[in-house]
Protein backbone atom coordinates (compact mmCIF):
# COMPACT_ATOMS: atom_id res chain seq x y z
CA UNK A 1 0.00 0.00 0.00
CA UNK A 2 1.20 3.25 -1.07
CA UNK A 3 1.64 5.79 2.04
CA UNK A 4 -1.15 8.45 1.98
CA UNK A 5 -0.69 12.18 2.75
CA UNK A 6 -4.32 14.52 3.97
CA UNK A 7 -3.15 17.90 3.58
CA UNK A 8 -5.44 19.94 5.61
CA UNK A 9 -6.30 23.52 6.23
CA UNK A 10 -8.49 25.22 8.55
CA UNK A 11 -9.42 28.50 6.42
CA UNK A 12 -11.01 30.74 9.33
CA UNK A 13 -11.65 33.99 10.52
CA UNK A 14 -8.27 35.12 12.60
CA UNK A 15 -10.10 35.43 16.35
CA UNK A 16 -6.85 33.83 18.07
CA UNK A 17 -6.08 37.02 19.95
CA UNK A 18 -9.26 37.30 21.13
CA UNK A 19 -8.64 34.19 23.44
CA UNK A 20 -5.48 36.39 25.25
CA UNK A 21 -8.02 40.04 25.66
CA UNK A 22 -6.84 41.57 22.28
CA UNK A 23 -10.04 42.50 20.70
CA UNK A 24 -9.58 42.88 16.76
CA UNK A 25 -11.94 44.13 13.33
CA UNK A 26 -13.49 41.91 11.96
CA UNK A 27 -11.99 43.02 8.62
CA UNK A 28 -8.67 42.92 10.03
CA UNK A 29 -9.07 38.60 11.16
CA UNK A 30 -10.33 38.59 7.32
CA UNK A 31 -7.11 39.81 6.02
CA UNK A 32 -4.67 38.29 8.41
CA UNK A 33 -6.50 34.73 7.15
CA UNK A 34 -6.76 36.10 3.65
CA UNK A 35 -2.90 37.17 3.12
CA UNK A 36 -1.27 33.91 4.81
CA UNK A 37 -4.08 31.64 2.07
CA UNK A 38 -2.62 33.27 -0.72
CA UNK A 39 0.76 32.42 -0.07
CA UNK A 40 -0.15 28.82 0.90
CA UNK A 41 -2.23 28.55 -2.60
CA UNK A 42 1.33 29.69 -4.46
CA UNK A 43 2.98 27.03 -2.83
CA UNK A 44 0.92 24.21 -3.44
CA UNK A 45 0.65 25.38 -7.37
CA UNK A 46 4.30 25.28 -7.59
CA UNK A 47 4.15 21.76 -6.01
CA UNK A 48 1.75 20.78 -7.66
CA UNK A 49 0.27 19.46 -4.51
CA UNK A 50 -3.75 18.93 -3.60
CA UNK A 51 -5.04 19.52 -0.36
CA UNK A 52 -8.39 20.48 1.60
CA UNK A 53 -9.53 23.33 2.98
CA UNK A 54 -12.17 22.90 5.94
CA UNK A 55 -13.95 26.72 5.57
CA UNK A 56 -16.53 28.91 7.63
CA UNK A 57 -19.32 29.88 6.10
CA UNK A 58 -18.50 33.26 6.95
CA UNK A 59 -15.42 33.24 5.19
CA UNK A 60 -16.67 31.58 2.29
CA UNK A 61 -19.64 34.32 2.09
CA UNK A 62 -16.67 37.02 2.63
CA UNK A 63 -14.84 35.86 -0.16
CA UNK A 64 -16.76 33.97 -2.59
CA UNK A 65 -15.16 34.43 -5.64
CA UNK A 66 -11.92 33.07 -3.97
CA UNK A 67 -13.19 30.07 -1.93
CA UNK A 68 -15.01 29.32 -5.91
CA UNK A 69 -11.64 29.32 -7.65
CA UNK A 70 -10.11 27.25 -4.53
CA UNK A 71 -12.75 24.58 -4.67
CA UNK A 72 -11.69 23.76 -9.01
CA UNK A 73 -8.19 22.13 -7.56
CA UNK A 74 -9.03 21.31 -4.14
CA UNK A 75 -11.37 20.34 -1.58
CA UNK A 76 -13.64 22.29 0.35
CA UNK A 77 -15.33 20.96 3.42
CA UNK A 78 -16.95 22.26 6.42
CA UNK A 79 -15.49 24.39 9.58
CA UNK A 80 -18.69 25.41 10.71
CA UNK A 81 -20.24 28.82 10.20
CA UNK A 82 -18.38 31.11 12.27
CA UNK A 83 -15.33 29.98 13.93
CA UNK A 84 -15.99 31.81 17.28
CA UNK A 85 -19.49 30.56 17.44
CA UNK A 86 -21.53 27.60 17.58
CA UNK A 87 -24.89 26.67 17.29
CA UNK A 88 -25.95 23.05 16.29
CA UNK A 89 -27.83 24.68 13.52
CA UNK A 90 -24.68 25.38 11.82
CA UNK A 91 -23.64 21.82 11.21
CA UNK A 92 -26.09 21.60 8.12
CA UNK A 93 -26.35 25.49 7.36
CA UNK A 94 -22.75 25.78 7.17
CA UNK A 95 -22.41 22.72 4.58
CA UNK A 96 -25.85 24.26 2.64
CA UNK A 97 -23.98 27.12 2.40
CA UNK A 98 -20.38 26.04 1.13
CA UNK A 99 -22.51 23.68 -1.42
CA UNK A 100 -24.03 26.85 -3.11
CA UNK A 101 -21.13 28.65 -3.09
CA UNK A 102 -19.27 26.17 -4.32
CA UNK A 103 -22.01 24.02 -6.51
CA UNK A 104 -20.29 20.63 -4.99
CA UNK A 105 -20.91 18.59 -2.39
CA UNK A 106 -19.75 18.74 1.34
CA UNK A 107 -18.46 15.46 2.60
CA UNK A 108 -16.30 16.27 5.76
CA UNK A 109 -16.68 18.44 9.23
CA UNK A 110 -14.21 19.70 11.39
CA UNK A 111 -14.76 21.27 14.26
CA UNK A 112 -13.55 24.94 15.25
CA UNK A 113 -10.20 24.61 18.05
CA UNK A 114 -11.36 20.86 17.78
CA UNK A 115 -13.70 21.39 20.30
CA UNK A 116 -16.29 18.14 21.03
CA UNK A 117 -19.37 17.75 19.30
CA UNK A 118 -22.06 14.61 18.68
CA UNK A 119 -21.06 12.52 15.41
CA UNK A 120 -24.58 12.00 15.50
CA UNK A 121 -25.38 15.40 15.09
CA UNK A 122 -22.36 15.61 12.34
CA UNK A 123 -24.71 12.43 10.19
CA UNK A 124 -27.97 13.97 10.65
CA UNK A 125 -26.26 16.75 9.21
CA UNK A 126 -25.56 15.51 6.71
CA UNK A 127 -21.74 14.22 6.27
CA UNK A 128 -20.17 11.54 5.62
CA UNK A 129 -16.54 12.48 7.85
CA UNK A 130 -14.88 14.36 10.77
CA UNK A 131 -12.08 14.87 11.34
CA UNK A 132 -12.19 17.08 14.60
CA UNK A 133 -10.25 15.41 17.19
CA UNK A 134 -6.77 15.01 17.83
CA UNK A 135 -5.77 11.76 19.76
CA UNK A 136 -3.27 12.84 22.01
CA UNK A 137 -3.20 15.64 25.68
CA UNK A 138 -3.35 19.35 25.05
CA UNK A 139 -2.84 20.76 28.40
CA UNK A 140 -5.54 23.72 28.48
CA UNK A 141 -7.19 21.88 25.43
CA UNK A 142 -8.00 18.34 25.47
CA UNK A 143 -7.44 15.00 26.50
CA UNK A 144 -7.78 12.63 24.07
CA UNK A 145 -5.42 10.50 24.87
CA UNK A 146 -7.00 7.39 25.18
CA UNK A 147 -9.32 7.92 21.90
CA UNK A 148 -8.44 5.98 18.60
CA UNK A 149 -5.19 7.17 17.13
CA UNK A 150 -6.34 6.30 13.28
CA UNK A 151 -9.65 6.75 11.21
CA UNK A 152 -13.01 4.69 12.43
CA UNK A 153 -16.21 4.52 12.12
CA UNK A 154 -19.25 6.24 14.68
CA UNK A 155 -22.75 6.30 14.18
CA UNK A 156 -22.49 6.27 10.58
CA UNK A 157 -19.76 8.89 10.34
CA UNK A 158 -15.98 8.25 9.09
CA UNK A 159 -13.85 9.72 11.68
CA UNK A 160 -10.60 10.89 10.75
CA UNK A 161 -8.26 11.42 13.63
CA UNK A 162 -5.31 14.58 13.38
CA UNK A 163 -2.02 12.52 13.33
CA UNK A 164 -0.08 11.64 15.84
CA UNK A 165 2.99 9.10 15.94
CA UNK A 166 2.48 5.43 17.98
CA UNK A 167 2.77 4.83 21.23
CA UNK A 168 4.03 8.36 22.75
CA UNK A 169 1.52 9.65 20.78
CA UNK A 170 3.51 12.94 19.69
CA UNK A 171 1.21 15.10 17.82
CA UNK A 172 1.20 16.24 13.80
CA UNK A 173 -0.24 19.56 13.92
CA UNK A 174 0.39 22.95 13.85
CA UNK A 175 1.51 23.76 17.04
CA UNK A 176 4.29 20.49 17.42
CA UNK A 177 5.33 22.42 13.30
CA UNK A 178 6.22 25.17 15.09
CA UNK A 179 7.93 24.56 17.86
CA UNK A 180 10.09 20.95 17.45
CA UNK A 181 12.92 21.41 14.73
CA UNK A 182 12.24 19.93 11.30
CA UNK A 183 14.29 16.50 11.09
CA UNK A 184 12.44 15.79 14.17
CA UNK A 185 8.64 16.92 12.38
CA UNK A 186 9.80 14.48 9.61
CA UNK A 187 11.13 11.57 11.66
CA UNK A 188 7.63 11.58 13.92
CA UNK A 189 6.07 11.79 9.93
CA UNK A 190 7.93 8.88 8.90
CA UNK A 191 7.13 6.68 11.68
CA UNK A 192 3.73 7.47 11.28
CA UNK A 193 3.74 6.73 7.60
CA UNK A 194 5.23 3.86 8.57
CA UNK A 195 3.15 2.36 11.01
CA UNK A 196 0.02 3.66 9.83
CA UNK A 197 0.27 4.26 6.16
CA UNK A 198 -1.37 7.61 6.03
CA UNK A 199 -0.68 10.63 7.70
CA UNK A 200 -3.03 13.73 8.53
CA UNK A 201 -1.91 16.63 9.05
CA UNK A 202 -3.67 20.36 9.53
CA UNK A 203 -2.11 23.98 9.67
CA UNK A 204 -4.09 27.80 9.59
CA UNK A 205 -3.29 30.06 6.73
CA UNK A 206 -3.23 32.84 9.23
CA UNK A 207 -0.05 30.59 10.23
CA UNK A 208 1.62 32.28 6.76
CA UNK A 209 1.08 36.32 7.62
CA UNK A 210 3.46 37.57 10.34
CA UNK A 211 1.58 37.51 13.35
CA UNK A 212 3.97 39.17 15.73
CA UNK A 213 2.70 42.46 16.53
CA UNK A 214 -0.24 40.40 18.07
CA UNK A 215 -0.34 40.04 21.69
CA UNK A 216 0.03 36.43 21.46
CA UNK A 217 2.21 33.56 23.11
CA UNK A 218 6.02 33.14 21.90
CA UNK A 219 5.12 29.24 21.14
CA UNK A 220 1.96 30.83 18.23
CA UNK A 221 3.82 33.49 16.65
CA UNK A 222 6.84 31.61 16.23
CA UNK A 223 8.09 31.10 12.77
CA UNK A 224 5.15 33.10 11.39
CA UNK A 225 4.98 34.61 8.00
CA UNK A 226 7.93 34.23 5.47
CA UNK A 227 9.55 31.72 7.94
CA UNK A 228 6.86 29.63 7.96
CA UNK A 229 5.86 30.05 4.21
CA UNK A 230 9.37 28.77 4.00
CA UNK A 231 9.14 26.12 6.48
CA UNK A 232 6.30 24.58 5.35
CA UNK A 233 7.55 24.42 1.58
CA UNK A 234 10.67 22.28 2.94
CA UNK A 235 8.14 20.35 4.72
CA UNK A 236 6.01 19.17 1.55
CA UNK A 237 9.02 18.80 -0.99
CA UNK A 238 10.40 16.20 1.45
CA UNK A 239 6.84 14.81 1.95
CA UNK A 240 6.27 13.87 -1.78
CA UNK A 241 9.40 11.68 -1.47
CA UNK A 242 6.86 9.76 1.07
CA UNK A 243 3.60 9.10 -0.38
CA UNK A 244 1.02 10.66 -2.49
CA UNK A 245 -0.98 13.72 -1.59
CA UNK A 246 -4.79 13.12 -1.75
CA UNK A 247 -7.95 14.36 -0.29
CA UNK A 248 -9.78 13.80 2.89
CA UNK A 249 -12.89 12.59 0.82
CA UNK A 250 -10.80 10.30 -1.38
CA UNK A 251 -9.30 8.45 2.19
CA UNK A 252 -12.43 8.44 3.26
CA UNK A 253 -14.13 6.33 0.01
CA UNK A 254 -10.84 3.55 0.66
CA UNK A 255 -12.43 3.49 4.19
CA UNK A 256 -15.96 3.02 3.84
CA UNK A 257 -15.12 0.25 1.26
Amino acid sequence: MNSIILLSFDLEEFDIPEEYGEKIEDTVKMEISYKGLKEILQVLARLNIKATFFVTARFAIYYKPLIQEISQKHEIASHGFEHCNFRLEDLKKSRQTLEEITSQKVLGFRMPRLQKVDDTEIAKAGYKYNSSMNPTYIPGRYNNFFKPRTAYYSNNLVNIPVSVTPLIKFPLFWLSFKNFPLPLIKLASQLTLKNDHYISLYFHPWEFTDITHFHLPNYITKYSGKKMVERLEKYLIWLQTQGEFVYFSEFYETIRR
